[in-house]
């Protein structure tokens, strides 16, 4: 493909992401795409065989920069630190840095906004979703195992409940903050998260896991 094409088919994709996060699916025809894009029918039909094939690209377009964007917050956290409860607080930090700056009209989430219409489309794109959210709880779930590796949580938790828990903050964070045209919320509620996570751990560093050279102390 030409890289006028891969122009064209971005400019297609940019243009019904926007207009989808605003609308919803239903509410977004392949005419306001293309009127968004400034392109041709010719031009959608060269990419997509259908409305349908163009969901189905732009949500694992979104989902493989969601994977990327978390596992480098990931990386980061590690790399400034061998704590892996700080390296947990870094992370979130990191995140409602990220989001705080989106600006005051809160962008959404593209996998709530298919999810209550995803009637429409085939069951295939439903389980891209799903995949992209087990894949995010993943890194979750890691991080928490390597927390309580080494802290002894105040009541009996897993890493999956956690990750599960801080998830369902984020995403829900995105549903409110839409709803509430609050472009804040998610990251306070991120923020609601990590304080809860330090009264979880607070003082219960395990005396049997010895820490590397560099580690920072939790405080």
């Amino acid at each position: 493909m030409t890289s006028k094409g891969e122009s064209s088919k971005d400019r297609i994709l940019n243009a019904a992401e926007t207009l989808i996060m605003q609308r919803g699916f239903a509410g977004t025809s392949v005419d306001d795409i293309l009127k968004g894009a400034g392109l041709t029918k010719g031009a959608f039909f060269h990419h997509f065989d259908g409305k349908g094939a163009l969901v189905r690209e732009l949500v694992e377009r979104h989902a493989q920069k969601d994977i990327a964007f978390f596992m480098d917050l990931a990386r980061q956290a590690e790399e400034q630190s061998d704590d892996p409860l700080e390296q947990v607080f870094l992370f979130m930090e990191s995140f409602e840095g990220y989001v705080s700056k989106l600006g005051e009209q809160p962008p959404g989430c593209i996998y709530a906004v298919y999810t209550y219409e995803s009637m429409q489309f085939e069951p295939a794109i439903r389980e891209i979703v799903a995949d992209t959210l087990r894949q995010w709880t993943a890194i979750y779930v890691r991080k928490f195992h390597e927390v309580l590796d080494r802290y002894e949580p105040a009541v009996p938790v897993t890493a999956r409940e956690l990750a599960e828990m801080v998830v369902s903050v984020i995403e829900g964070g995105f549903v409110l903050a839409r709803a509430y045209n609050d472009g804040r919320l998610t990251a306070r509620q991120s923020e609601y998260f990590r304080k809860y996570l330090k009264l979880l751990f607070a003082g219960k560093a395990k005396k049997v896991q010895p820490r590397r050279a560099g580690a920072k102390a939790f405080a």
